[in-house]
């Protein structure tokens, strides 16, 4: 795990019980790796239109200089997942969803011929796999439940582009009181200290 991409969504950036659950997590990890961090929130993208999809299926050697600068978006993006040996993602609940700026986000990933393709027995993911670890805080209880979108939507949409080691730790229930808090960042900060060992071994 010698490079670490980082993203975090939460609005209330380094307050945010995801982006702090990240910091611990990174925290807990043997030394030697190197760190990228993209916080989505101070440096969002804009929402998907027609016009930058136009720009990534012109071909590069045709493109203007608007469609160049729109492609870059999603280029970049994808060499960002790409260079990673490992991701980090701090996904707070916002209204029953992820946040919006990672879902504008997760819209530059996923590239048709390049981070996946259809094939006659269905969609294929192009991207290599790699561990994701995914700090899902939450206000409620809802892991588990119908009201959890947000877990089968990041596991299809990363799955998708082929990354399938995907590492869930919840904290839920951060609303309801400082007990229910206190037990929920325990579990969460025991499930850490879990994975930092069995990376280690």
């Amino acid at each position: 795990m010698a490079h670490v991409l980082v993203i975090n969504s939460s609005i209330s950036g380094d307050k945010g019980q995801s982006t702090q659950l990240s910091q611990q997590f990174l925290a807990s990890l043997p030394a030697g790796f190197s760190t990228e961090t993209l916080d989505l929130v101070q440096d969002s993208y804009p929402h998907l239109t027609m016009t930058e999809m136009a720009a990534w299926m012109t071909p590069e050697s045709d493109r203007t200089d608007e469609q160049k600068a729109l492609a870059a978006l999603s280029d970049d993006a994808v060499a960002q997942i790409k260079k990673a040996d490992a991701i980090v993602i701090g996904v707070p609940m916002y209204n029953f969803g992820v946040p919006s700026q990672l879902k504008a986000y997760f819209d530059r990933l996923a590239r048709a011929g390049i981070t996946f393709k259809y094939t006659e027995t269905g969609p294929v993911g192009l991207l290599q796999d790699k561990p994701v670890f995914i700090f899902a805080t939450r206000g409620g209880l809802y892991q588990g439940t119908p009201m959890d979108s947000q877990t089968p939507f990041v596991t299809a949409l990363l799955n998708f582009i082929g990354l399938k080691d995907l590492n869930f730790i919840y904290a839920e229930g951060l609303n309801m009181g400082p007990e229910s808090a206190e037990k929920a960042l325990f579990a969460a900060k025991a499930r850490i200290a879990e994975l930092a060992t069995a990376i280690a071994a």
